[in-house]
């Protein structure tokens, strides 16, 4: 899949819900969920971006919630 057709998705299953995607959100979940699955385990990927969703859906920054789910997941992967 092209980064466009995922971006189009992305877009597309926002609508849907009633939610709003901005500029750079695909790539930093899809990031964050790389992470999650390199540094605890495949399976943590989704579940950690589910998080995240919650933690966004309850105002928090999607930065802030990145930022603190890498370092959860760096503290995982020093241990």
């Amino acid at each position: 899949m092209e980064p466009s057709e995922l971006d189009d998705w992305a877009a597309a299953a926002a609508a849907a819900v009633d939610a709003s995607i901005q500029p750079g959100d695909v790539a930093a979940i899809l990031d964050l969920a790389r992470d999650a699955a390199h540094g605890v385990a495949r399976p943590a990927a989704p579940l950690t971006t589910f998080i995240a969703g919650i933690a966004v859906g309850q105002g928090r920054p999607l930065s802030a919630v990145i930022a603190a789910l890498d370092a959860a997941i760096a503290a995982r992967s020093a241990s």
